[in-house]
């Protein structure tokens, strides 16, 4: 785990060289944030206002790790995951309160960019974490606070993903993994450089049976990087596609657990992602302190689901239905950023302008068949249709921006930074079947956010910073098609009405301060976040309270801090972070939860002022030690405690929290030869029997003697995983 981190280049042999006169590329070390999606700089890490952490090629290895978000938990503190759906490949990354998440229902609060594309999709903003290998990203760097610049869904900060080029990863590997839950895993990727022109390609396949009954998973990646570096002009064209089959049979009831930790409530729950993408960046530098940066993409996912689900509403014979929901979604668009490092008033100083233009379309159908529930709890939804369920939509959003930031260095020891961005949003919706005309929908959403910080660094290894910060998510297709009372939805497949919803803003405070040099680091930061309409789904029944609309709730605040110490002693790194979060909700409001055994009997509970925001840990404590036995031998051990937190549903907080838990994962590596590398892994060590998400739901709908409203998302057991890589 790293503090904001370089992108340092070493030196790279050119594969496009002869043999007998090799030539050798040396990058300057430097270090580089995105200061705007997509738009890079170099700037001294300690005087930035707010909060900055970044993984580099060697924290996202899969060989450590599974999956993008699971890196990038187990790396930066105050990251968290829910296991929601059950699959490694499916959670919810949460920072600071905020969510990133592939399940449409879930409030979005960061925004995820790759390569200065926006990843969060357009239906539901929606991140899908399957389509993106961890293998291929270069650093990942999650920045704090509701940055404006970032645009939407910025509420809790953004996570910007810089994917490997021929530049910054030269050479060819391949590799093997396998072990436990039937993984297994097999890559192919090469780069390199003449020193002008680039390339990277990678290719994986993915497989694994799942550790839970009836969950297998599949997913394949390709992805390819072709660059320019001239004197004035550097270019980068990114090609991408994915397809993912996995299979997330989500929370079972606290009762069946107890029999059967792998048990499923019921089945299946597939989403079968398709991925193709393209986008080209380019910079041009005017001089030495003028450049001009672009971006131009094209990104289409089609996600096909597949849900069984009991139901007393099939014909006689019937016991269940079968829901299969198509999403063709659709994303292209730019951006053009300027940037000048010019002196204001003999001061240095970094300017900055830019402009957006994103827009999207999706196509939604979905249809819901009869079915019956068999022995094994799997759904066979092969009778009548059901046409009244049936559901044919169309949206589409366009998303314009301008912005400005500024960095004025006021004195030695000050930097001064302003940004403002203006945000306008139109989501159209237009029921395409003819028999839900409440659908048709046309809605604008405007705002300019500003951000202000400020850092004073009176000692080289020595800075203190604060600042404010807004930041707007504007209401989503999925949302705006399922606000009303009076016509619930179930997610993901129905959609009945479109009242307007507002907005939702955060307001962000932060205060800190970063200290240490290269044999030990630390730092500790504070935050306050308030947010505006929220939105929250309420759950109007279904047997996992899948059924409900979507409502603005009033305002809520996410406040808390984190605290982080590592260093060097001789060949042992080591690291330890914590923090702490309080999210809570400032408005009181009836909320509709059909499952809680509080609720009235029109399904009510009322929240209160100060009650806690569900899903979210208090407290998250996590460390490490990394030690090299040997020039080709190293171990690493870490440890992860994590409080118990709230049940979604029971916003009243009046079922008490999930438990809390501790685990511990080990890897080692052994550089056999220079060109052989063996790595073995094992997660949860002392196989812990822990859960990180919890809903209410209503279990006698398949069990009728169970009568429990608590559902767990069971953590997997103790694993273990074998890898070799080749290098070439």
């Amino acid at each position: 785990m790293r503090s904001l981190s370089a992108c340092v280049a070493t030196a790279l042999t050119s594969p496009f060289a002869h043999a007998a006169d090799p030539a050798t590329v040396t990058l300057p070390s430097v270090t580089v944030i995105a200061i705007a999606p997509g738009l890079y700089e170099s700037r001294n890490p300690w005087t930035l206002p707010y909060d900055a952490r970044s993984l580099d090629r060697h924290d996202l290895d899969p060989a450590h790790s599974t999956g993008l978000a699971d890196a990038l938990e187990r790396g930066i503190p105050g990251v968290s995951l829910n296991a929601v759906q059950g699959n490694p490949w499916q959670p919810d990354l949460q920072y600071r309160g905020y969510t990133a998440s592939p399940l449409l229902g879930t409030p979005q609060g960061l925004a995820i960019y790759q390569d200065g594309v926006r990843v969060n999709e357009v239906f539901g903003d929606t991140m899908n974490w399957d389509l993106i290998p961890a293998r291929a990203i270069d650093t990942a760097t999650l920045s704090g606070g509701a940055s404006p610049v970032f645009g939407q869904n910025a509420l809790g900060g953004a996570i910007d993903l810089r994917t490997n080029t021929g530049f910054t990863a030269p050479g060819t590997r391949l590799g093997y993994e396998t072990g436990s839950f039937g993984r297994d895993t097999s890559f192919l990727e090469s780069g390199g450089n003449d020193g002008r022109l680039g390339y990277y390609v990678l290719g994986d396949n993915i497989y694994e049976r799942g550790w839970r009954d009836l969950s297998p998973s599949h997913a394949r990646h390709a992805l390819g990087v072709f660059s320019f570096r001239g004197d004035r002009l550097d270019l980068d064209l990114h090609l991408a596609h994915a397809e993912t089959d996995l299979t997330g049979n989500g929370a079972s009831p606290i009762e069946l657990l107890r029999e059967d930790r792998s048990a499923v409530f019921t089945a299946p729950d597939e989403t079968a992602n398709r991925l193709s993408q393209a986008s080209l960046a380019g910079t041009w530098r005017f001089s030495d302190n003028a450049s001009i940066t672009a971006t131009a993409f094209t990104r289409r996912v089609r996600t096909r689901s597949y849900n069984g689900d009991t139901s007393d509403t099939v014909p006689p014979d019937y016991d269940a239905i079968g829901i299969l929901g198509m999403r063709r979604q659709k994303a292209y668009g730019g951006d053009a950023v300027f940037r000048t490092t010019t002196p204001l008033f003999g001061l240095d100083n970094a300017f900055v302008a830019g402009v957006e233009d994103r827009r999207g379309n999706v196509d939604y159908d979905s249809q819901e068949r009869a079915g019956i529930l068999g022995e094994d709890r799997h759904v066979s939804g092969d009778g009548p249709l059901i046409p009244d369920a049936s559901v044919d939509v169309h949206a589409g959003t366009q998303d314009r921006a301008a912005f400005v930031s500024d960095t004025l260095h006021l004195a030695p020891a000050w930097t001064l930074d302003v940004t403002g961005r203006f945000n306008r949003t139109r989501v159209t919706i237009a029921d395409r079947s003819g028999k839900n005309p409440a659908l048709d929908g046309d809605h604008t959403f405007s705002r300019f956010n500003p951000s202000v910080g400020l850092t004073w660094q009176p000692a080289e290894h020595l800075a203190m910073y604060s600042s404010y910060s807004e930041s707007t998510r504007a209401p989503t297709p999925v949302e705006l098609t399922c606000a009303d009372e009076d016509a619930p939805c179930k997610l993901p497949n129905d959609f009945v009405s479109d009242p307007a919803l507002k907005q939702v803003v955060a307001r962000n405070v932060e205060v800190g301060v970063r200290g240490g040099d290269t044999a030990m680091h630390w730092d500790v930061s504070a935050f306050r976040s308030t947010s505006a309409h929220d939105i929250v789904f309420q759950t109007t029944g279904g047997s996992l309270s899948n059924e409900g609309f979507f409502a603005n709730v009033g305002d809520t605040r996410r406040e808390g801090g984190q605290a982080t110490l590592r260093g060097q002693w001789r060949d042992v790194g080591w690291h330890v972070g914590y923090s702490y979060l309080r999210a809570r909700y400032l408005s009181g409001f009836d909320e509709v939860s059909a499952n809680h055994p509080d609720a009235d009997a029109n399904g009510i509970v009322t929240v209160r002022h100060g009650d806690t925001l569900p899903g979210l840990p208090e407290h998250t404590l996590k460390a490490g030690v990394d030690w090299s036995l040997s020039p080709s031998v190293a171990l690493g051990i870490d440890g992860r405690f994590s409080t118990g937190q709230y049940l979604r549903g029971d916003e009243i907080d009046a079922l008490g929290k999930t438990a809390a838990y501790v685990l511990f994962d080990v890897d080692a590596s052994w550089q056999v030869t220079p060109h052989v590398l063996v790595t073995a892994r094992v997660d949860n060590l002392f196989d812990r029997h822990y859960a990180s998400f919890g809903v209410l739901g209503n279990p006698s709908s398949v069990f009728p003697g169970m009568s429990d409203p608590r559902f767990l998302g069971p953590g997997a057991p103790r694993a273990g995983w074998l890898s070799v890589t080749l290098s070439l």
